[in-house]
């Protein structure tokens, strides 16, 4: 079985007997997602440790699992405590420990729902879940209270009381499909609600986040990127949160979307134990940005119930962005952020670059710890703005530019253009026009 691991050649070999083909056709994958405690330490050959075997069933039962055989194969059987892969995937104990900090619902979505599915929060964008199933479903979710719900999947109907909200919303122009997994959808259905997005005329980005590039990428295939070419600007933000998850069927993943012509992000998320460490971190946005992913956001992770065990100190991500920001190139910085409980929304943090500041000179450190000063104008005077936007007759110049002035015989042969001849600067004829005129 060319191009497949040894391990992925075991679980194929231990699933059905199945050749490559199978392996890679991303409907076999979800089909045989392991949901269950046997078929998981069969397939990788190994006997998990009492305290997790005994809470599995309870914690199963509240918090569903399940893991692409692709996402499996990724594991390190024999030292999986500590394996990234293993902890983003399997249920633990720690899980049932619900604080009161905990909430099953902790940044609002359902409260910003106008109608079932969407959350208006920000003024300009919405998000619109179009799914609530994942190819896996990650442990540090902050949607576990409804993703897996076979019985609340969102029907055709659901949808298209969403994109109604969206039509009549003028002042959104930017919505972010989300889930779940869009990507679980099939391609007609996705190309549905493309296609009526599209007919808005006040949408102008259609984003989509998704975590198939890194836990079933073979769903990226030749016929969704020619369907999502049809729609662009389409923007996607994928997850990955650790080096190992970037493989060469990741990379070719991501090959296809970025060739699509894609722009593509990268949102992870802080996680103890997963990689709360800066030489994980520089390491994932360095392999990213080879992929040509912007690493975008680094999440601290929320106040979901059950995920107590992943949360790190805010101080962590302020030390991962230390090792980040002067150490390696700008755009492999990702914006750290808290999403506010509350429904607040995402707060950025960043470390204190601005040491103080007088009202003619502010004082700055660098990455090295160098301290520096910068003048400030001594005299700055704002263009008179009275706030009345509605009524401003200031020249903004909001509209686009025109870029094409043509000149010379282009300019006579233009249709677009009423010009009918071109004159030299010193013509005396016009110039005795000119004085007649004035006189």
């Amino acid at each position: 079985m060319p191009n497949l691991t040894e391990q992925q050649q075991k679980i194929l070999r231990e699933i059905d007997g199945g050749t490559t083909g199978n392996w890679k056709n991303w409907k076999w994958q979800l089909k045989h997602c392991i949901r269950e405690l046997d078929p998981f330490e069969t397939l990788l050959g190994v006997r998990l440790p009492e305290h997790l075997r005994e809470k599995f069933a309870e914690i199963t039962a509240k918090f569903p699992m399940s893991i692409t055989p692709y996402y499996l194969s990724l594991m390190n059987s024999s030292d999986l405590e500590n394996d990234p892969v293993f902890r983003q995937s399997f249920p633990v104990e720690s899980e049932l420990e619900i604080l009161d900090s905990d909430m099953s619902d902790p940044l609002h979505e359902d409260r910003d729902s106008p109608v079932p599915g969407l959350v208006h929060r920000y003024p300009d964008r919405v998000l619109l879940l179009v799914s609530n199933t994942c190819a896996m479903y990650c442990r540090h979710c902050t949607r576990k209270r409804r993703v897996g719900d076979r019985d609340t999947i969102p029907g055709r109907e659901e949808i298209a009381a969403g994109i109604e909200y969206i039509r009549n919303t003028p002042q959104v122009r930017d919505v972010l499909l989300s889930g779940g997994d869009p990507f679980l959808l099939s391609d007609d259905h996705l190309d549905w609600i493309l296609t009526e997005l599209r007919k808005i005329d006040h949408v102008e980005v259609i984003r989509i986040g998704t975590r198939t590039p890194v836990v079933l990428p073979y769903r990226i295939t030749d016929g969704l990127t020619a369907m999502l070419k049809r729609h662009h600007p389409i923007w996607i933000n994928t997850h990955f949160n650790h080096p190992r998850e970037m493989t060469n069927s990741s990379r070719e993943a991501l090959r296809k979307l970025a060739d699509a012509g894609i722009p593509l992000g990268n949102q992870s998320v802080l996680l103890a134990g997963v990689n709360d460490c800066p030489l994980i971190m520089r390491s994932l946005v360095h392999k990213l940005a080879a992929n040509r992913v912007r690493p975008y956001y680094l999440y601290q992770c929320d106040l979901s119930e059950g995920l107590n065990h992943f949360r790190t100190p805010v101080g962590k991500g302020i030390e991962i962005l230390e090792s980040l920001i002067g150490h390696t190139s700008g755009f492999c910085v990702p914006t750290y952020v808290i999403d506010a409980p509350g429904g607040g929304g995402k707060i950025p943090v960043m470390p204190n670059y601005l040491i103080s500041w007088s009202t003619n000179k502010v004082v700055l450190r660098n990455y090295e710890g160098v301290i520096t000063t910068y003048r400030e104008p001594d005299s700055y005077e704002q263009t008179f703005c009275d706030r009345n936007c509605d009524k401003c007759e200031l020249e903004l110049g909001l509209e686009d530019a025109d870029e094409h002035r043509s000149i010379g015989i282009e300019k006579l042969l233009a249709d677009y253009d009423d010009t009918i001849s071109l004159v030299p600067r010193n013509n005396a004829r016009y110039k005795r026009r000119t004085r007649t005129c004035g006189s």
